[in-house]
């Protein structure tokens, strides 16, 4: 009798495995398309010029070498927790494995604070509000956490439902700016020689690698489909196929869209902007200001659904770790009616939050601070060093744990992988060095879990394991996740 709770206890606390294959490539197709494709696009078209489709196409080749890692160790190890678990599979050491994790959740959190922000631009945009009235987009930025934070406490099936609609929506605009730029060919708006023009006067490859550096926040977003592997159905067969035929799809689409953007307007007047300037060239047989309106809620839709499942992830990768006892118990308790994990939920969105406060209180002192520029910096800087680790784990996790079903990734490209995280890496800092005090910022609060954690388990009778769910609590079926 004694032996059957915690097993009943053990099974109570697991996650319910509702995702199916193509709900899982929407997922990945939804999370990457909503990134930055409809935020960045003018700012990456400013660093490089007519020829910006490169920058996206380089990143897009960066990130699928990227997933293919991801592809082989979730064929391996289908649980919560993603980049953190591989890394403390590969090394057994947990400081190393806290740090991972500290560092995808700062990724994750600063990534959700740049589409809070970028959500604000175009609400701004449909409304008719300022973009400069500081507090007014505060208060819509953080509302918008609360809502996004409300839908993932109901639970991961109805999220994921939520997230296939969305992404069918942010389809559909970006399929209108393909159709524009098909338009702008055969009208002669603009010559295809425009395609293969770089600004500035300075080397190519470093226009292109500085498109790159902002087009892979473009890219990111494939590796949260790690975290709801203990959630997939047969992971070993659905991840490879969703993850990698998800990514080239998403990396398809927006070399097309930066193609047609390119051909429908002067890359001086998309330079900086949204793809709301492409609307504005007034191309279609429709009006511009009903256009612009319908374009502005699909983009918002489209920042919705990246921002959705990217609060997912985040507290996935609390609640996987907590049950390998590297982050302090209390973020495996799960919901006993909805059976999500909430206190990561609250934790991530208090987070978020306090982001957004500090860029406007800094914004408010004077500066002009474009937070989501900055966000979007901090995550590509947290993601960049994440993935480079996370191919090397991959080869150094070759020949275990494996069986006939497990996916293996050509060797010479991931290794190209490595080398192409690292390089984007070095620039992205060296570009833009005051990113780095964000990202101390966000460490720090990874410093002070990891104290808690330490002096907790000093604090623990000889034997006594964290309380990795409230199991004992939770109801015998389940209904949320």
């Amino acid at each position: 009798m004694s032996n059957a709770a915690p097993a009943v206890n053990a099974e109570r606390s697991e996650l319910k495995r509702s995702i199916t294959a193509r709900q899982l490539y929407f997922y990945v197709v939804g999370d990457v398309l909503g990134s930055g494709i409809y935020v960045l696009i003018g700012l990456v078209a400013a660093a490089v010029g007519g020829a910006f489709w490169i920058a996206f196409l380089a990143g897009v080749a960066v990130a699928a070498v990227t997933g293919l890692a991801y592809a082989e160790l979730v064929t391996k190890y289908p649980q919560a927790a993603g980049a953190s678990l591989y890394v403390n599979k590969a090394f057994r050491k947990p400081v190393l494995t806290f740090f991972i994790t500290i560092c995808m959740l700062s990724a994750n959190m600063a990534a959700v604070g740049s589409l809070a922000s970028g959500f604000v631009r175009y609400f701004a945009g449909v409304v008719g509000m300022s973009e400069d009235a500081v507090v007014p987009t505060l208060l819509i930025a953080l509302a918008f956490i609360t809502v996004i934070t409300v839908i993932n406490l109901i639970g991961i099936n109805e999220s994921v439902v939520v997230n296939v609609i969305m992404t069918f929506i942010e389809l559909s605009g970006l399929v209108l700016i393909m159709v524009i730029g098909v338009i702008a060919l055969f009208q002669g708006i603009a010559e295809p020689g425009v395609l293969l023009e770089f600004s500035g006067e300075g080397s190519k490859a470093i226009a292109v690698v500085s498109g790159v550096s902002l087009a892979f926040f473009a890219m990111t977003g494939f590796e949260n489909a790690a975290n709801v592997a203990e959630e997939t159905i047969d992971p070993s067969r659905a991840f490879p196929r969703a993850l990698i035929g998800g990514m080239l799809t998403a990396g398809v689409v927006y070399v097309l869209v930066s193609i047609a953007a390119a051909l429908a307007v002067p890359i001086d007047t998309l330079a900086g902007q949204t793809l709301l300037e492409v609307i504005r060239a007034d191309l279609l047989p429709l009006s511009v200001s009903v256009m612009l309106i319908v374009f502005g809620l699909i983009a918002m839709i489209a920042i919705s659904n990246t921002t959705l499942v990217t609060v997912v992830a985040q507290s996935r990768i609390l609640y996987g770790m907590a049950r390998e006892d590297v982050v302090p118990a209390v973020f495996a308790k799960v919901h006993p009616a909805r059976r999500s994990p909430y206190v990561a939920l609250l934790f991530g969105a208090a987070i978020v939050g306090t982001l957004l406060v500090i860029g406007a209180l800094i914004q408010l002192s004077g500066s002009d601070l474009d937070i989501v520029d900055r966000l979007a910096t901090i995550t590509v800087v947290f993601l960049l060093f994440i993935y480079a680790l996370v191919i090397v784990a991959c080869l150094k996790l070759r020949g275990s744990d494996e069986t006939s079903d497990t996916y293996r990734a050509n060797t010479p490209l991931l290794i190209l992988g490595i080398i192409g995280n690292l390089v984007v890496l070095a620039y992205t800092l060296y570009d833009d060095p005051g990113a780095l005090l964000w990202v101390v910022g966000l460490l720090a609060i990874g410093l002070v879990l990891f104290l808690v954690q330490y002096f907790g388990k000093r604090g623990r009778p000889p034997g006594v394991e964290g309380e990795h769910a409230d199991a004992a609590d939770a109801p015998t079926t389940d209904r949320g996740l």
